[in-house]
C-alpha cells in the first residue's frame, strides 16, 4: 500500500480542514477547502465523506434532497456536480479529480420540442434528468457523465471518458462517447472483454 508523504504545509492545511470538518459536516471524514456549495439545504450525505480541493456543488437550493452522497465516498479535486433534479452516488464510489457530473442541460436538442440556435443558451429552458451513480464505482480523471445517466454497481469509467448512456453493473467503460470494453465474470473471477 502507497502511504501519502505530506509536505508540513500540506499537514498543517490537512490538519485545518479536520476541524473545520469536524465543526461543519461532522459525518464527514474530510472536506478539504475551498469547498463551493450553492443550495446548501438540497445537500445529504452519509459517514465517511472525503472531498479534495476546489470541489464545487450547484443544487437547487429547495427542501428536496437532490444531492444524496452514499458512505465512505472519496471525491477528488476539482469535482463539479451539478444536481437540479437528483444526482446519487452509492457507497464506496471513488471519482478522481477533474469530473464533471450533471443532471441538467440548457435546453433541449431532441423531441417535439427543441431549442433555436438563435436562442441564447442561458435563455434557454433548463431540462433535467436525473443521474444515479451505483456502490463501488470508480470514476476516472477528467471524466463528464451526462443528464439521465446510470451507472451500475462495480462499474470502472476510465479517464478522460464522457458517459451519455446507462452503464451496467461490473462493467469498464472508456471513450468519448463511453462505451463497454470489459465485464466482470463472476464464474472465472476475471475482467472478459466484451464480445462485439
Amino acid at each position: 500500500m502507497m502511504a501519502n508523504k505530506y509536505s508540513a504545509s500540506e499537514f498543517i492545511s490537512n490538519v485545518h480542514a479536520l476541524i473545520l470538518t469536524k465543526i461543519f459536516y461532522r459525518n464527514a471524514r474530510l472536506i478539504r477547502r475551498p469547498f463551493y456549495i450553492r443550495g446548501k439545504r438540497s445537500f445529504k450525505f452519509d459517514s465517511g465523506l472525503t472531498l479534495g480541493h476546489a470541489c464545487r456543488f450547484d443544487l437547487l437550493g429547495d427542501a428536496e434532497k437532490r444531492l444524496i452522497i452514499g458512505r465512505n465516498c472519496e471525491i477528488g479535486d476539482y469535482v463539479h456536480i451539478v444536481a437540479h433534479e437528483s444526482v446519487t452516488l452509492g457507497d464506496d464510489v471513488l471519482i478522481a479529480s477533474k469530473v464533471f457530473i450533471s443532471d441538467t442541460s440548457h435546453g433541449s436538442y431532441s423531441g417535439d420540442f427543441q431549442d433555436s440556435p438563435l436562442v441564447k443558451p442561458n435563455d434557454r429552458k433548463l431540462v433535467t434528468k436525473a443521474v444515479n451513480i451505483g456502490s463501488n464505482v470508480w470514476i476516472g480523471e477528467n471524466v463528464v457523465i451526462l443528464p439521465g445517466v446510470k451507472i451500475g454497481n462495480g462499474s470502472i469509467i476510465g479517464a478522460n471518458s464522457v458517459v451519455n448512456k446507462d452503464v451496467a453493473d461490473n462493467s469498464i467503460v472508456v471513450g468519448s462517447p463511453a462505451r463497454v470494453i470489459k465485464q466482470y465474470n463472476f464464474e472465472q473471477q476475471l475482467w472478459r472483454k466484451k464480445e462485439n
